[in-house]
């Protein structure tokens, strides 16, 4: 696993979406040149798409399926059907 990656895998969101603000600010500079503009919007998106497989698994462990095989979220009780 290359080390971009490691240190994908064990940062928070917080820390990502930080790093976007940051990727933000010096996309607005003035001073930037269109060659880094280009390359802070490449790991721009590649830090979106990482938050997003993030979120994604946070949901999926935040739903479970019911005994109805309906989908719910994890900490309401399954209702009891008489």
């Amino acid at each position: 696993m290359s080390q971009t990656k490691q240190q994908e895998k064990e940062q928070s969101l917080e820390e990502a979406f930080q790093e976007l603000e940051e990727m933000i600010e010096k996309m607005q500079q003035r001073d930037v040149t269109l060659e880094e503009t280009f390359a802070l919007y490449e790991q721009g998106i590649r830090k979106l798409k990482f938050c997003n497989q993030k979120i994604d698994r946070v949901e999926k462990k935040m739903l479970l399926l019911n005994e109805q095989g309906e989908l719910e979220p994890l900490g309401e009780p399954a209702e009891s059907g008489s």
